[in-house]
Formats: structure tokens, sequence, C-alpha cells
């Protein structure tokens, strides 16, 4: 089952059966928007250190699933002490179902991850990676409830699941330091805003069953 707190990057947002009796992603969506433009010194993700996790409930926030994707290669730009623009790519092959959100008998993480890269959801022989592009980042006055701890920064980005571009805004912590920066942040978003859905309609049962919220967490570290 299904449903992206990314980038991610995704993953976007990316996922599996999601969240609470009603829907109430409060994520600022918009279309795509123009990527900041690269300035100052470019640090490579590290790619072991980070990682986009991943949270989905069904309806009433019944049998919630959560894992985790990873970030396959990115890099982050700092200039003036400031993270400047940035970019991660996620392996959608890469999606990982807790052991521990599978307590039904008869349901196994390894056969709910192959139904997760399957065409019911983000059909990964086709749409292999997800990716964030960072379209702006400025100072965060007051941070919500709840925003990842530490939030210090309003991150702006271009979020991609599924062959769908969509900008998302979000508070994290950025934190930037000699030779290295990184980026951590959680927020939801509606699936449907890119399109994923499980079931021919929004009257189909199957469809219905499953919530639209997914929950992103990302941590995204990157060095020289």
């Amino acid at each position: 089952m299904k449903k992206i707190s990314v980038i991610a990057l995704v993953g976007v947002g990316l996922l599996a059966a999601s969240c609470n009796s009603k829907e109430k992603s409060d994520t600022a969506v918009a279309t795509e928007q123009a990527v900041a433009e690269s300035k100052g010194e470019v640090l490579a993700v590290d790619t072991v250190a980070s990682v986009v996790n991943w949270k989905a409930f069904h309806k009433g926030g019944m049998a919630p699933r959560w894992g985790t994707l990873a970030v396959k290669s990115g890099d982050i730009s700092v200039d003036g002490g400031q993270v400047s623009a940035g970019n991660f790519v996620i392996d959608m092959n890469s999606i990982k179902v807790d052991p521990a959100s599978v307590t039904e008998k008869d349901k196994k993480p390894g056969d709910l991850e192959a139904h997760l890269k399957n065409p019911d959801f983000f059909d990964v022989a086709k749409n292999p990676t997800s990716d964030f592009k960072i379209t702006s980042v400025s100072d965060l006055k007051e941070a919500p409830k709840d925003a990842v701890a530490g939030a210090n920064k309003t991150v702006s980005g271009n979020l991609t699941l599924s062959g769908k571009t969509m900008n998302v805004t979000f508070p994290a912590k950025v934190e930037v330091a000699e030779n290295s920066a990184a980026i951590q942040a959680k927020f939801t978003v509606n699936r449907a805003d890119w399109g994923i859905k499980f079931g021919t309609s929004e009257a189909d049962p199957a469809e219905w069953m499953i919530s639209k919220d997914i929950e992103i967490g990302i941590d995204v570290k990157a060095k020289k």
C-alpha cells in the first residue's frame, strides 16, 4: 500500500499506504519553478550517510507503513556560508518497508515492496528515479509545531515523482560547516498532486481505503 512525508527529495514523498481519517496535507504545493542557480562551492552528497524516510497509512490511521529510500546522487552548493542551491536523486528501486510496520500475519515486507514498485503505485520500471531540486532557501521566522527539530530555513524545490514535477515548500534544518552541509526536513504531501493513485477512480474502494497523505523525511548530507 502507499502514501512521501521528498527528496525525498521524494519523494518522492516516497511511500505506501497512508494517513489520518481526513486528508490534511498542508505543505505548500505549486507548479514547477525555476531551479536555483548553483553558486559558490559545490559539495557532493554523501549517499551512504543520506536517506529519505517515508510513512503512510490506510484511512483512519490504520495499518501504518514506513520505510526508507536511498539517495543515489546529488550535490549542495554553498555560497557565503549559506546553501544557495542543491539537488538529489532518489533510487525508487531501493524502496524498503520496515518489517516493524507489518504486523499482519498474512503480509510480508518483501511483498509490499514489490507492490509499491509495480504500476499500481510507482511503476519503477518506467520511473526508476525521483528527484528534488532546490528553487529557493530563505530564513524561517517561526517554525511550525510539526517541523523537524531545529528548523531554521524555508526550503522550496521541485519534487519529481512518477514522472510529474511539482514545487513544494517546507521548513528545514539547514547546517553549513567547513567543507560540509546538511539538510533535514519532514513534511507531508498529497500523492494525488502527482497523479499517484491505487484504483481506477475516487469511487474505487481500493483507492478510498488508502489515505492520500505521504509523510516524507529528508536527511541529506554533503561534503567536499
